[in-house]
């Protein structure tokens, strides 16, 4: 490729050159992962370039607007684009999305990879507070969990012991066994061994299927899906699939779940979501980073990888405003290539990411974005409900999540 090429292809603003032009650490593409590594390498006091051929931050975990979510959505699935995406096939837009774009042309903040809510005892929470990162975020409450039962109703999912105890839906039997199973967990997770040790769960049961130990515990079939598929998160049929959770982790779900619950005091719940849609969470690590000293430039291409001549190893980047920046170590973000490369050792290393990629997939996801005009529970405006395998439909093999977004977390209009 051509200077005066890539100049035609990739038409980059007029930006003065990058000083210094020798890094510790470049990093290309500003999605949540190269983000945390920029802000922990500025810590420690390495200096870091952050480039990303895009006009905004967050690369596959941004959110953004209809007509740019619309842009990239077309732009990374269509066979004409230079690179297209196997993570968006398929992609069909409503007819109704230009008439929401004239409406409310920029009060839209919409996810492009899913929407996720985080457990506030989460590690990915513990990151934020130790970094800093959180001082730039806020979240709010996702209000409640409901899942569909075999009665075809929205039931709600108890999250303490005072919830199990008020909840309707449940009968006095049902009460007690959610209950003493609990109690076997928090005793199972408890440091003091000494006290109640009768209520270990033994080794070969934490290595047998979940699903097995609940049936083990003598759980009715609705307080057995509402643990695997509600508190658990299980997302393939635990009675017929090949993906099965094991006890082990089913019960540190159990307990991530538990620890979640009342540990921040304006979030009831046990899962939070980030005002601004889930884009903001690259954005947070990239302020703490800039704060400590991360240089960062958008809307700017890397064209090429330079190596050295005599080793062959890699010693830096040509971006596409022509400059050549070094650096010792480089972060690429998965989604992007380098077209033109002058290293065939970063094709070889591309390809052997793209074998292993396809090699790992397990599926995909399908999914939809619908905006509704009103609440579909008209007292709440943010929450999950889950709709475990078979509870829509015989062939039903996996769970569907619904989560409902409402105007106060500013991912669309107020009354949206």
């Amino acid at each position: 490729m051509t200077g005066n090429e890539s100049e035609s292809e990739l038409p980059v603003p007029p930006y003065p050159p990058i000083e210094p032009t020798a890094f510790d650490l470049i990093v290309i593409g500003t999605g949540l992962p190269e983000s945390v590594i920029s802000a922990a390498a500025s810590a420690s006091g390495k200096s870091v370039l952050h480039l990303d051929p895009n006009p905004f931050y967050g690369s596959h975990f941004s959110s953004l607007s209809i007509a740019d979510l619309t842009h990239f959505l077309n732009s990374h699935s269509t066979p004409s684009s230079v690179c297209p995406d196997p993570l968006y096939s398929d992609v069909e837009i409503s007819n109704y999305a230009p008439r929401l774009l004239s409406q409310h042309p920029r009060n839209f903040n919409l996810d492009v990879s899913g929407p996720r809510v985080l457990f506030c005892a989460d590690h990915a929470v513990d990151l934020m507070l130790k970094s800093g990162a959180s001082h730039y975020l806020e979240f709010k409450s996702i209000d409640a969990t409901f899942m569909l039962d075999a009665d075809a109703k929205l039931c709600s999912v108890p999250d303490s012991r005072a919830a199990i105890f008020k909840d309707k839906s449940l009968g006095l039997m049902e009460k007690n066994q959610l209950m003493r199973f609990f109690k076997l967990v928090q005793g199972h997770l408890s440091l003091d061994e000494s006290k109640e040790n009768n209520l270990r769960i033994s080794e070969e049961d934490l290595d047998s299927p979940f699903a097995d130990f609940l049936t083990k515990m003598k759980l009715p079939s609705k307080i057995k899906s509402i643990v695997l598929y509600a508190i658990g998160m299980a997302d393939y049929d635990q009675e017929v699939s090949e993906y099965v959770l094991k006890t082990r982790d089913g019960i540190n779900q159990l307990a991530l779940y538990n620890s979640s619950i009342g540990r921040f005091q304006n979030a009831l719940g046990a899962l939070i979501y980030p005002i601004y849609g889930q884009g903001e969470l690259p954005q947070g690590f990239c302020r703490r980073a800039a704060v400590k000293g991360c240089l960062y430039v958008l809307r700017m291409p890397v064209i090429s990888l330079l190596t050295d001549q005599n080793s062959g190893s890699y010693k830096g980047v040509r971006l596409a405003s022509g400059q050549d920046i070094f650096s010792h170590k480089l972060v690429l973000d998965p989604s992007f290539t380098v077209p033109g490369s002058l290293a065939s050792s970063h094709q070889q290393l591309q390809e052997s990411f793209q074998a292993f990629s396809l090699s790992d997939n397990k599926g995909k996801v399908a999914r939809g974005i619908c905006i509704t005009r009103s609440s579909l529970k008209p007292d709440l405006s943010n929450f999950l409900v889950i709709f475990p395998p078979r509870s829509l439909f015989p062939e039903q093999v996996t769970s569907i999540r619904v989560l409902q977004l409402g105007g106060n977390l500013a991912v669309c209009p107020l009354g949206m």
